[in-house]
């Protein structure tokens, strides 16, 4: 059983100047939810996703309450303080309401990571179906290469999409990406070969690789300050959703052997809509101002911050210094001593949560359910998944209240206790008798507590860390690193469970899990209620 593997996890650095904060650029506060993906795996899901009927239902309703709820929220002015590390509070005027909306664009760009969760769990339920009809049934490694195919299109799509986004903007690049994403789920529906299928699931990875590098980036710098952290996590909330909509989509299979092949031509639908809603959507201010491109900035920003917002936010992207001389950054740029840390904090954070263990304890899940007593797929993949979709609707509705450093440390924690769980739960004869509840409970506290922090926060905290001259190509190098390490644990994972068995691998995880906890308390930097130039500003000082 081939585990899938999506989510992000974040860091937070610690404030370096003592001075005290100004968030000048702040926009009006909304109160209101949203619940996560992620990655780039943004979340995940074991490759059992063939069932999860009531995540499903969870997630429908987490979605339609929590995203309905910043949706209609009223929008109020209050007073916002910033505090710097010397314990200072300066508290800030009140700002004015806000006329525009980014609601809808974020919702377009969501497209991309439905798009993303789908193509990842489109394969669980229609591989066996696919393989009878393309003649493959009995070659293992060609149904490996049909499923991993699309890992290896998203590396190289995630190291394409920063360098298109610095080139051509973060919308062009969105049209630019529905063209591999359309073209690769129209090959994948008509194959008659397995060639061609590897070839449709290359270019459909080549889509999802972009999309997980130009998603948040895109949300995180058209979103108001004070709900930025909750827009964010609308993005790993989708994912989500494209994963349970790939389950659902399968669910025909029984009845029609053949319906494999619309599960793969529905991924046309939405690829084609978010063409569409991209050549609507306004351009990011951000890149407009470094592009110097002053007019349609300030256009952009009345689009989606009302008329009443341009002079503020352009005096403060201004100030950032985003319009100054400096020109986008080369890859080399990222590992000069000005960038290197916020870097490495990026790529550290994808290691890490790869490193955690979600794809172990996706991949056993079924295993340990049925020692448990279950037998039904059905019910392990619910339970799996509930807990995914419920735990993002909790992170989403804290993002903003609770910041995403203490996100990620009680995330991260939670993983810990939870693998430790796991492994003595395999070991310790005391607890034989309890084996098999203490198993299943192990392992939905480790899917709810990686999808509290170190699945939906890193998709957010990184465009927020990284420097607006150097924000797509980071973003991107750090979703590599994703993948990278996705398809490496991937590969090897089976013979290190082969060598030491799962016991021994599950206390590595938590070991790991714990060395996240200090990293991420002595790297990472606090971003809620700052502005993205506050944090560029302070991180990433101009030379």
């Amino acid at each position: 059983m081939q585990a899938i593997n999506f989510g992000c996890s974040g860091f937070h650095l610690q404030n370096r100047s003592s001075r005290v904060l100004s968030t000048s650029a702040g926009f009006s506060n909304k109160k209101g939810t949203a619940c996560i993906i992620g990655t780039p795996r943004d979340s995940f899901f074991g490759s059992r996703l063939s069932s999860g009927h009531m995540g499903l239902e969870l997630g429908r309703f987490g979605a339609a309450a929590d995203v309905g709820s910043v949706f209609h929220s009223s929008v109020k002015s209050r007073s916002i303080k910033a505090q710097a590390s010397d314990g200072e509070v300066a508290p800030l005027k009140s700002q004015p309401k806000s006329s525009g909306s980014v609601l809808p664009y974020v919702g377009v760009a969501s497209l991309g990571a439905i798009l993303f969760g789908y193509h990842l769990g489109v394969v669980n339920g229609a591989l066996e179906y696919l393989a009878k009809d393309l003649g493959i049934a009995e070659n293992a490694v060609l149904q490996g290469w049909v499923v991993s195919s699309l890992l290896a299109g998203a590396t190289v799509g995630s190291f394409t999409g920063g360098s298109l986004a610095d080139q051509f903007g973060r919308t062009k690049t969105f049209l630019l990406d529905a063209i591999p994403l359309a073209i690769g789920a129209f090959l994948c529906a008509t194959a008659t070969n397995v060639q061609t299928m590897i070839v449709g699931r290359l270019l459909a990875g080549i889509g999802i690789g972009i999309s997980s590098a130009i998603v948040p980036l895109y949300i995180s710098e058209i979103s108001p300050t004070e709900i930025r952290g909750t827009l964010g996590s609308i993005n790993q909330l989708f994912i989500c959703v494209g994963i349970l909509a790939a389950l659902v989509a399968g669910l025909p299979l029984a009845g029609n052997p053949l319906w494999w092949r619309t599960m793969f031509a529905i991924a046309v639908i939405p690829s084609v809509l978010l063409a569409l809603g991209m050549a609507f959507s306004p351009e990011s201010p951000r890149w407009l101002v470094q592009q110097r491109k002053i007019g349609q900035a300030e256009k952009a920003i009345k689009t989606l911050y009302g008329e009443g917002k341009v002079a503020e936010v352009m005096a403060d992207l201004s100030a950032s210094g985003q319009g100054s001389e400096e020109q986008d950054a080369g890859w080399f740029d990222l590992f000069s001593g000005r960038y290197f840390k916020v870097v490495s904090v990026g790529a550290a954070l994808f290691l890490f949560q790869q490193m955690a263990g979600i794809n172990a304890v996706v991949y056993y899940s079924t295993s340990v359910f049925r020692t448990a007593g279950v037998a039904s797929d059905v019910a392990a993949s619910a339970l799996v998944g509930a807990a995914n979709v419920f735990g993002t609707m909790i992170a989403s509705s804290l993002m903003d209240k609770q910041g995403r450093k203490s996100l990620l440390m009680t995330s991260f924690s939670g993983m810990a206790i939870s693998m430790l769980l796991l492994s003595l739960s395999f070991t310790w004869k005391v607890l034989a008798p309890y084996s098999g509840p203490l198993a299943v409970i192990g392992t939905v506290l480790y899917v709810l507590s990686f999808s509290l922090g170190a699945g939906p926060v890193p998709a957010l905290l990184l465009p927020e860390i990284f420097a607006s001259r150097i924000r797509a190509k980071a973003v991107a190098l750090s979703l590599g690193m994703h993948w990278i390490s996705n398809f490496v644990i991937g590969l090897y994972f089976l013979s290190v469970v082969t060598n030491f068995g799962i016991s021994k691998v599950y206390l590595g995880f938590a070991s790991i899990c714990l060395l996240a906890v200090m990293y991420i308390a002595g790297n990472v930097v606090e971003t809620k209620g700052r502005s993205l130039e506050d944090i560029e500003r302070e991180l990433s000082p101009a030379i």
